[in-house]
Order: C-alpha cells, then sequence, then structure tokens
C-alpha cells in the first residue's frame, strides 16, 4: 500500500514531468474512480496547468493555474503515476489519463480500483472535513506532546489514526516505535516527555530514509526492524522466519496483534 514515504515519491515525479503543460482532456474507464462528477472534472480542468504539488499524509493535492481548482489523489492499495508520451502505448491500469498538449500523458494507475481522483476547492477545509491531522514528518516535539496528552489507547493504534500523524501506516508505526524503544501497546498518554523526543527524532530517521530510499525496503540500513518483514523486493524472499532477530541484540523479533493490525517488535528493546 501506497504510505508517505511511496506518495512523496510520486509528489516529485509529477512535479519533474507535469507542470505547466496545458490539459487537452482526460479520459476516465471507471468514473466511480472520481469524487468529482466526470463532466465537472473535464469542464473545469481542459485548458489549465498544474503549477505545484502538496503532499498530506497519503493524500496529494496538485495546484492549477485556475483560482480555487485542486487536484487530490489519493493512491489507495496499489496506485502509482506514469509519465508517457502519445507515441506510447497506454499504460497497463492507468485507469485515468490526464492529456497534455506537447504530446505527453500522465497516467493515474490504478490496478484494485481502489484509488480516488476528485477536485477539492480548499486544502485547509478538506482536511478539516476528513480529520486529517498534521503530516507526520511536520509534527514537532509539541505537537506530539499535545495530541499524545489525552490518547488513552495503545500507542501503536494511535499513530495509525490520521488525526494524530497523518501517513503513518501499518510498518512505519512499527518501525517509528522500534527505533524509539517503545512497546506497542504503552498507552499514548503514558509516554515520557524523553520518550516522546525520541519518538519525534524516530519518525524523522524512518520517513526521511524511507524517502532518501524510494520506498525500496530491502535498501534500508540494516537497524532497521523493516527487514524482518517480508516483502516483494526483500533479500530473503519468503524465507523471513530464519531472520527474524533484532538487528541490536538477536533477540527473536515477536509478532502480535494490535488493534486488530500485524505488528512486529522486540522483546527486550520495547519492554
Amino acid at each position: 500500500m501506497p504510505e508517505l514515504p511511496e506518495v512523496e515519491g510520486y509528489r516529485h515525479y509529477l512535479e519533474a514531468s507535469c507542470l505547466h503543460q496545458p490539459i487537452e482532456n482526460i479520459d476516465v474507464e471507471d468514473p466511480k474512480l472520481l469524487t468529482t462528477d466526470y463532466a465537472t472534472l473535464l469542464e473545469t480542468l481542459r485548458g489549465a496547468s498544474f503549477t505545484g504539488t502538496r503532499r498530506v499524509g497519503k493524500n496529494l493535492f496538485v495546484f492549477t493555474d485556475k483560482p480555487g481548482v485542486t487536484v487530490r489523489m489519493h493512491f489507495g492499495m496499489s496506485g502509482s503515476l506514469e509519465y508517457y508520451h502519445n507515441s506510447l502505448d497506454r499504460p497497463r491500469h492507468a485507469r485515468i489519463v490526464f492529456y497534455f498538449r506537447g504530446g505527453f500523458n500522465l497516467g493515474f494507475v490504478c490496478p484494485r480500483k481502489f484509488e480516488r481522483v476528485g477536485l477539492v476547492e480548499d486544502v485547509a477545509a478538506f482536511l478539516k472535513k476528513k480529520k486529517i491531522g498534521k503530516d507526520a514528518l511536520e509534527l514537532t516535539i509539541e505537537d506530539l506532546t499535545n495530541v499524545l496528552a489525552n490518547r488513552k489507547s495503545v500507542i501503536k493504534s494511535t499513530l495509525l489514526d490520521q488525526s494524530v500523524a497523518a501517513g503513518v501506516g501499518n510498518w512505519i508505526a512499527d518501525e517509528l516505535l522500534f527505533q524509539a524503544k517503545i512497546h506497542p501497546e504503552r498507552r499514548a498518554n503514558e509516554l515520557l516527555p524523553d520518550e516522546i523526543v525520541a519518538l519525534r527524532e524516530a519518525t524523522q530517521l524512518v520517513l526521511l530514509t524511507a524517502i532518501e530510499k524510494e520506498a525500496r525496503y530491502a535498501h534500508f540500513p540494516e537497524s532497521f526492524l523493516i527487514h524482518a518483514r517480508a516483502w516483494d523486493d526483500s533479500p530473503y524472499g519468503e524465507d523471513t522466519e530464519q531472520h527474524l532477530t533484532c538487528p541490536r541484540d538477536g533477540t527473536p523479533i515477536e509478532i502480535i496483534r494490535v488493534g486488530g493490525r500485524t505488528t512486529y517488535f522486540c522483546p527486550t528493546c520495547q519492554k
């Protein structure tokens, strides 16, 4: 599932390829992928150009040269972007395509049809309506202190709440807690000041590393817990059980369910 690091990569990709090109047409295979009526989307965006982007959590907002017109992209379970020339075949699963006047196109790839595209007038109002909090990368120690103070839920579930830390998904939450040496079942409002500092530092470390490595998990530092998980690009393939040990001290990694989500942690480091 595309999470904050992947969506940040899409943001850079779109900015590097698609800005300042007038949109001539938009083709949509399945209107259910739209959060705005197709006729309205086409009428509003035809002739407009993308001018910049902003990412908040897993949401990518693309600004245009028309006042009050912003495109919101959500990549669902497996969405992505592909920029290509008219002379090439349409990418597989590119169910929404923006056609630019210069002969290039932007395909919004939707393999599982959980992805969404639509228009928003005001980004701040949209985020408030959808209860999407501050982007995880922008959280300060003060932000975390304030938001966790009244949360009686366990910290793993709290971090997955998009109103708390927008963009944090399951593996990211596990990695943040591992790097900060916090047990996933600790109550959020019981974290000590030094633990909140450690959590904020871990958030910066994990997310910036993931962005730098373009979310290619096999390329992450060996000190990361993520190597205990099974990924398509894992050097261990599906044979990860023998590698489920803490990179710090070799303690076997434990796997439990927290808030219904599979959770990896080190029982020695994260007491």
